[in-house]
Order: C-alpha cells, then structure tokens, then sequence
C-alpha cells in the first residue's frame, strides 16, 4: 500500500550541516513530495509532542527542537511508514542497526537526528503540521 509519512531532521543534525546526506540515504528508497526548513516556536514543538506531554523528557524535548531550525520531508511509498522507521533506526543510536540514520548521525536518544513517523496515525497528525 502506498503510504505517506514524515521526517524531521532535527536540530542537532541541521547545526552539523548533515542535511543533505540524511537525504541521500532516503531520496532512492522514497518519492519526496514536500520539503521545508523552519525553526519551530515553543507553541508548535508543544502541540507537535503533545503526545508527550507529562513524561518527563517533554520540556527537555520542546527546549531541543526549538533550539535551530529543522527540516520536514514529506516521503511516499509503498509501506512508507514502517521502511522509514527501518531506515531511520532504534530511537536510541547506540542500539541502532549499522546504516541506519541514527547510528550515522546520532549522539544520544534526544539527539538522534531525525524524527519519523510511527503509525498511519501519527504521520495523519504530523504531515499537515509541516505540509498544509
């Protein structure tokens, strides 16, 4: 089934002017339909992670991405969603497989790179966020 879904190359890896090279590792397995470069305010990271909200990792989150600009990519596919999360990696790089995004370009769990969508579900959430 053909699938959309989302990225974000988080700030980490925008300030370490990686963004090209996370995109060659997804621009051959995926169509890029959409891509913006923006810095989030504290009311979007908010209302993007609200998923989050209480855990005690959230303020540290919304202070994260709002620290430089990022970059959403809208992909498509067929199984989008569940390839990205393949190509993306574990959420924590040191647990990521070899080749992965995050075990290239990721520094610690909040640090990680990138971010990807992990149902139908959120990508239904998170795409209009980046892609009216």
């Amino acid at each position: 089934m053909v699938e959309r879904t989302l990225m974000i190359i988080k700030p980490d890896a925008t300030a370490r002017k990686v963004i090209g090279d996370i995109i060659s590792m997804v621009e051959d397995k995926f169509e890029i339909r959409g891509i913006i470069m923006k810095t989030l305010t504290v009311e979007e990271a908010r209302e993007f992670y609200a998923v989050h909200k209480g855990k005690p990792f959230y303020e540290a989150l919304v202070e994260f991405m709002t620290s430089g600009p990022v970059v959403g990519i809208l992909l498509e596919g067929e199984n989008a969603i569940k390839r990205l999360r393949e190509v993306v990696g574990a959420t924590d790089p040191k647990k990521a497989a070899p080749g992965t995004i995050r075990a290239k370009f990721g520094t610690d769990v909040q640090r990680n790179a990138v971010h990807a969508s992990d149902s139908p579900e959120s990508a239904g959430y998170e795409i209009p966020f980046f892609f009216k």
